[in-house]
């Protein structure tokens, strides 16, 4: 690092501010919130639980059920849910979360994560912000916190977007959960709130692998297309019955386990190990980030 990436005395004091750290943090969010590409990405979120509302109106017009029920778990979520929509359209709040978390979801933080240090640099602003001076750990804490409050923001597009789909297209009321008990639409409401937290959780692992991999390559695009394939590896792996014993460690291995929410009690115990895989993610890839990140030349 030359010395035009060190700060001065006066300036360092600055960083060191506070009320300049949250300044940084502001201006991550409002840079990334405004970019067209996070606005598309939202926007193909938003359209998921649409797509699904629409096709399950459609296939259930003449009064058949769709999907053919069930009890469901940390696997089966997704089945059990989209039986129900037609019956009460809080359901399509669980079905497009279940359907998005596999892919879509993982995906756009996949894509968020992995520009977050690269695409500065591929863009040559990188040093600018080093000058500035952000301070490496600083900018690299303020990435990561933009790179979750993604998580947040498309998770609750994706629930919101549900809810006023299947408020629109579908009864709302008292719902039955998975265990069969029935439970107020506001207890629902409250369910669902709980679920949307529970899969934004889901994710701030790969927001830190993402965030990883950032650091070790210049280029954006090969940043987003190398999370994105490792993203895609795993969930292959976490389907080979040979991996069974390595299954478990797999960040998406637990992804599903929102739906134990839906139960009455609510099952709490692969929900804890969910969250307990994500903070190690995060920490074991957040501490790589860091490591790299700091010793790294910069040189644009």
């Amino acid at each position: 690092m030359s010395r035009a990436d060190q700060p001065s005395a006066s300036s360092a004091t600055s960083a060191s501010s506070p009320l300049w750290s949250l300044g940084l943090l502001r201006s991550e969010l409002l840079i990334t919130f405004r970019r067209w590409r996070t606005l598309a990405l939202l926007g193909v979120l938003a359209a998921v639980p649409v797509l699904v509302g629409i096709a399950v109106k459609i296939e259930t017009s003449d009064g058949a059920s769709f999907g053919g029920g069930g009890g469901g778990g940390g696997g089966g979520g997704g089945p059990a849910f989209i039986s129900q929509i037609s019956n009460n359209g809080l359901f399509l709040v669980f079905t497009a979360l279940a359907a998005t978390l596999p892919f879509f979801l993982p995906m756009a933080i996949g894509v968020i994560a992995g520009d977050a240090i690269a695409g500065e640099a591929s863009a040559g602003t990188l040093r600018y912000l080093l000058v500035a001076p952000a301070g490496r750990t600083r900018l690299l804490l303020a990435k990561y916190a933009t790179v979750i409050a993604f998580c947040l923001a498309a998770t609750l597009v994706v629930a919101v977007s549900a809810l006023a789909v299947g408020a629109l297209l579908f009864p709302v009321g008292d719902l039955t959960t998975i265990s069969g008990t029935r439970i107020s639409f506001a207890e629902g409401l409250g369910r669902a709130l709980l679920i949307a937290l529970a899969v934004a959780a889901s994710l701030v692992g790969v927001a830190a692998l993402g965030l990883f991999v950032s650091t070790l390559v210049g280029s954006g695009i090969a940043a987003m297309a190398t999370t994105v394939g490792l993203l895609i590896t795993v969930q292959i792996l976490d389907q080979i019955p040979q991996l069974d014993a390595l299954q478990p460690y797999f960040f998406s291995h637990y992804w599903l386990s929102f739906a134990d929410l839906m139960r009455e009690p609510v099952y709490w115990d692969d929900l804890t190990k969910n969250l307990g895989l994500q903070v190690l993610y995060a920490a074991v890839f957040g501490s790589a980030a860091w490591a790299r990140f700091t010793a790294k030349d910069i040189t644009s």
